[in-house]
């Protein structure tokens, strides 16, 4: 029996991952019910992390009462997967830019003590595995805030604990981590970490995101000068170098104080889920592998999910074809290069974007039938499709 694996990512706006999977199976069972076909949403890990896991592992949604960026208390959710074993969590969630108005958002103030919270929030489910996804923060606070929150002290020169929040940072002169939750000790962090951007300098977290948080250019330099003192701490204290380690300057630093103070993983986000979905076992035996997403342009090439999916299935030597709802850019030679047979656009004539979101759905099936038509049309792939 010939095998289809379906491993599309969200057509952002219009469907999710499962439903575009579903959508591609209804297209495929047009042409023939006589075909294996394997289903995995996927996601890269981005925004809606927690609802992503919530679609593809069928995982509870739960929350917890934390503090916000600016200290208020706020209900956040998280995502748990007793299957799986694991709990899904974003910093948006918690210690997000969203969650305030725009008059409030000041990286001085804020603090990614909520963030820890949901951490320990998610050890009392008695998981092994935590996954947390970093993006859309407020915070400039190195990780100091999500720390203290699991029971990590931040002292200044009189032994005083420090405010856990950016401004602050520059008084740190000690980091005592003997506090830490024990429970950390038994659970495996790891940190979905989409751009490379170090701790310091004219690419870290205080230059490049501060400003896009609010801060002012005068706040962006004491920022940054607090941020220089507790890579300098981390150092003298901990013995551990932080300031160029890939990835330790996203969501405002907290890259680096999951790495440092709790010894997490920094990871791609497609290459994580790739890992939990566990792809290549299911490619075994495969004829045909089809992706998706909403728009394919410059950024697919680059650490999005049907990038991951197309690289995996060139590993087995196994044709990839995208379905996508928009083709901005013209990507034939790099598609080539990273494993793409085809890439087609689900909408069959011109459309406006409310319109081709709305009839997503019924696109992608007629769509999928017909690439799968194409796909066994030669003599050497032909099936009784009766």
């Amino acid at each position: 029996m010939k095998k289809i694996v379906l491993a599309p990512n969200a057509m952002k706006g219009s469907l999710t991952a499962k439903e575009t999977a579903e959508a591609m199976a209804i297209g495929i069972s047009r042409y023939s019910k006589q075909l294996d076909i394997v289903q995995i949403p996927f996601s890269d890990g981005g925004d809606g992390l927690v609802e992503v896991f919530a679609d593809i592992f069928s995982g509870k949604i739960e929350s917890a009462k934390v503090f916000g960026p600016r200290g208020d208390k706020i209900k956040a959710q998280f995502c748990l997967v007793p299957e799986q074993d694991l709990v899904a969590i974003e910093t948006a969630k918690s210690s997000g830019l969203a969650l305030l108005p725009e008059e409030a958002r000041n990286p001085m103030l804020t603090t990614s003590y909520g963030t820890g919270e949901l951490i320990a929030a998610a050890l009392d489910y008695n998981i092994s595995h935590i996954i947390v996804g970093l993006g859309g923060s407020a915070t400039n606070d190195g990780g100091v805030g999500m720390a203290s929150a699991l029971g990590a002290r931040f002292l200044d020169e009189d032994d005083k604990e420090v405010e856990p929040i950016g401004g602050e940072l520059h008084r740190i002169r000690d980091i005592d981590l003997t506090g830490l939750d024990p429970r950390l000790k038994k659970v495996q962090i790891d940190v979905v970490c989409d751009v490379n951007n170090v701790l310091l300098g004219q690419s870290g977290a205080s230059k490049v995101y501060g400003p896009q948080k609010g801060a002012t250019l005068e706040q962006v330099e004491s920022l940054e000068t607090g941020m220089i003192n507790l890579a300098e701490t981390i150092m003298k204290k901990l013995s551990k170098d932080v300031r160029n380690l890939k990835g330790g300057g996203a969501a405002g630093g907290l890259g680096a104080g999951f790495h440092t103070f709790l010894g997490s993983s920094l990871k791609k986000g497609v290459d994580l889920m790739l890992e939990i979905v566990d792809l290549e076992r299911h490619l075994a035996n495969a004829d045909l592998v089809i992706s998706a997403e909403g728009q394919l342009d410059y950024q697919t090439l680059y650490g999005k999910g049907p990038a991951g999916v197309a690289l995996t299935a060139k590993k087995y030597n196994l044709p990839c074809v995208f379905l996508v709802g928009n083709i901005k850019d013209d990507l034939s030679y790099e598609l080539g290069q990273i494993g793409v047979s085809a890439a087609f656009s689900i909408c069959p004539g011109p459309m406006d974007i409310n319109e081709a979101m709305n009839k997503a759905f019924d696109n992608t099936i007629r769509t999928t039938e017909q690439v799968v038509r194409i796909f066994f049309a030669g003599p050497e792939k032909g099936i009784d499709y009766k």
